[in-house]
């Protein structure tokens, strides 16, 4: 089966405008670093452009080491706009409630950035809701200003369209408590929490229910119109194989394998029908898992900073000696081997 090479992700350089806003802010020439980084004004100007996450984290660990200023990813979620989430984010912006603009947005991810790890979610209940950014763990100093920029852009997008600014009632964060910590503290009318389970923000119900202003119910039909079919569009998938291979990326993080029945739960199939269908695309499950494996060991090693010890734990091997023992197996050459020659030839 020929397969679509694995990536980690990418997203809208939309993305990078509250980036470069926050370097101006600061009297800093954004131009220079994002040349550096492939992103002219042509561009940033081009429709549907998207960035490779691993760009985007080095781009956002070199502004911060620019400004000094680890909070970095704060002060761009908090002059973000829906607009620079694309269509999806516009659409949101026409949405009656911050309640239903919150959903909009996060069911429509797919159309502005796409994370093998995982996509954004909405968790309802009787007393308001979770808005729920997936872990990126481990993380480093390349990574935590992604979960900032976004878990304050949400606050920051749905304050703009309510008229009103808009704090949460909870804000929860999976990493520890850095060092500037206390600058958490404007996005919630709690503690924040840290070392978490999730990276999430709770929103009440009251706020939810804020009406939009601008909401014009013509223009909000025909814009999710236009979402479902570009959403229908991106994540339609030719086979069962490529099916299985988007879905074991979130569950291969956490040091475990998952097996052809966990998978086959998450389908809703019985396993023999599963298997039989792999067969009948000439695959099996164990194929498909140790191609997307060995796809992403080597996007990761060639991509990020992350130890191998760490790349083992996000692929679900047991320890680092059974990942480099498997990797030399798929590769011919040691993990170490590999990223040395990567680093020659980038």
């Amino acid at each position: 089966m020929n397969r679509p090479r694995v990536r980690l992700g990418d997203l809208s350089v939309g993305f990078i405008q509250p980036l470069s806003e926050t370097l101006q802010q600061r009297a800093i020439d954004p131009a220079p670093l994002l040349e550096r980084y492939g992103l002219d004004p042509a561009r940033l100007a081009e429709a549907g452009a998207r960035l490779s996450i691993p760009r985007y984290m080095h781009l956002g660990h070199a502004a911060i080491e620019l400004t000094a200023d680890p909070a970095l990813g704060l002060h761009m979620g908090r002059i973000s706009r829906l607009s620079q989430a694309g269509l999806a984010g516009v659409t949101a912006a026409q949405a009656p409630t911050v309640g239903d603009a919150a959903r909009t947005l996060l069911r429509f991810e797919p159309l502005y950035a796409a994370n093998y790890r995982g996509h954004s979610s909405v968790h309802e209940d009787s007393g308001g809701a979770w808005l729920r950014f997936y872990s990126i763990s481990p993380y480093n100093a390349y990574n935590r200003f992604v979960v900032d920029s976004l878990l304050a852009g949400w606050l920051a997008q749905l304050s703009s369209l309510a008229g009103q600014t808009l704090l949460a009632e909870r804000v929860e964060i999976e990493f520890e408590a850095p060092t500037y910590a206390a600058q958490y503290q404007a996005l919630s009318n709690t503690p924040v929490q840290f070392a978490a389970q999730t990276n999430q923000i709770r929103l009440s119900r009251a706020s939810l229910a804020l009406r939009n202003p601008a909401h014009c119910p013509s223009t909000w039909q025909h814009l999710l119109q236009l979402c479902e079919a570009e959403l229908e569009q991106r994540t339609r998938i030719r086979s069962l194989g490529e099916r299985i291979a988007h879905l074991l990326g979130p569950l291969l993080n956490g040091g475990r394998e998952p097996d052809l029945e966990e998978v086959a739960r998450h389908l809703q199939l019985p396993t023999w029908t599963l298997r039989r269908k792999l067969a009948e695309e000439g695959t099996q499950f164990r194929a498909i898992l140790n191609d997307t494996r060995r796809d992403l060991a080597m996007t990761y090693i060639r991509d990020t900073e992350l130890a191998f010890g760490e790349i083992a734990y996000l692929l679900g091997f047991a320890s680092a000696e059974a990942f480099q023992r498997a990797f030399k197996r798929w590769s011919g050459i040691t993990p170490g081997e590999f990223r040395r020659s990567q680093r020659r030839t980038g």
